[in-house]
């Protein structure tokens, strides 16, 4: 018998607070990653104390374990959240927030009208922003020197990872600035760099890539076989594909509510961050 069928206390135990509907709808997450239940909906539980420690924690943070931890602890449906596509990050850290704390969030923002200034304290509604979350259409593929390329949203393990490894990179830049290094190390660290990041910008276009078709229908998925492509093909085929992406982020961009100013009544957009400690911080 478990502690808890045997724990007095155990009807006590949180329950799930909302039943999420994720953008993807459940696609994309790697298999045996996600069991969502008969209705197609996500279960959220509030966060535990050890929750709202981990999700502090500096260094959790950056690795991205703490996110991690979290969205297994709250929603016990997610089997391996590294594997969450990044479509669906932002809906999840949401609807935790809102089975935590509630659907509503207190921000201070700055009235723009410049003859005014005034500091505004107002409540927006979470389920706002859950609203107005979408999902690109993945389906449509880049068409270009007779290829068929069919894009997929990286994880949150490849997109943590190419950010761990740009923030690695920018670190070992910093040499520049040291005037005890001669000019020569400089330039050579200088072209590392731009080495680098040129693989880690390649890792993440072949990582959100499904499959590339040939004009006689061969769908070639290995991505090993795709990253060589991306090392060798014709630029304009990288750019076409970086353009596309920056249109799915435009899709799935967290949307701005309007507010009025206390003072003056003009009326202009909230751009919620989403720094993830003080997206929690704020709420205690």
């Amino acid at each position: 018998m478990s502690s808890q069928s045997m724990n007095p206390l155990a009807k006590h135990f949180r329950q799930p607070a909302i039943h999420l509907t994720l953008p993807s709808k459940g696609q994309y997450w790697g298999q045996g990653s996600l069991d969502l239940n008969m209705s197609g909906q996500l279960e959220i539980y509030p966060m535990t104390t050890k929750d709202e420690i981990t999700i502090r924690t500096p260094d959790a943070l950056l690795n991205g374990t703490s996110i991690v931890s979290l969205f297994q602890s709250c929603c016990p449906q997610i089997k391996d959240a590294w594997k969450t596509p990044n479509v669906d990050v932002d809906a999840i850290l949401i609807g935790i927030r809102i089975a935590t704390y509630g659907q509503n969030m207190d921000i201070n923002t700055i009235c723009p009208n410049s003859e005014c200034k005034n500091e505004n304290k107002h409540e927006l509604d979470l389920t706002v922003l859950l609203d107005g979350l979408a999902c690109p259409n993945y389906n449509r593929t880049v068409d270009i020197d007779n290829l068929k390329i069919k894009l997929k949203p990286l994880t949150y393990f490849e997109n943590n990872k190419s950010k761990m490894l740009t923030f690695e990179q920018d670190r070992a830049l910093s040499v520049i600035g040291d005037d005890s290094i001669s000019d020569d190390k400089k330039i050579e660290a200088f072209n590392q760099h731009l080495a680098n990041m040129v693989d880690i910008n390649n890792g993440l276009i072949t990582a959100g890539t499904e499959y590339i078709e040939t004009s006689d229908g061969t769908q070639v998925s290995d991505s090993m076989f795709i990253a060589e492509f991306y090392n060798n093909c014709d630029t304009k085929i990288v750019k076409a594909i970086k353009e596309r992406f920056e249109e799915f982020a435009k899709t799935t961009e967290l949307p701005k509510p309007r507010i009025s100013c206390e003072e003056c009544n003009t009326e202009y957009p909230v751009e919620v961050g989403f720094d993830y400690a003080n997206f929690f911080v704020n709420a205690s």
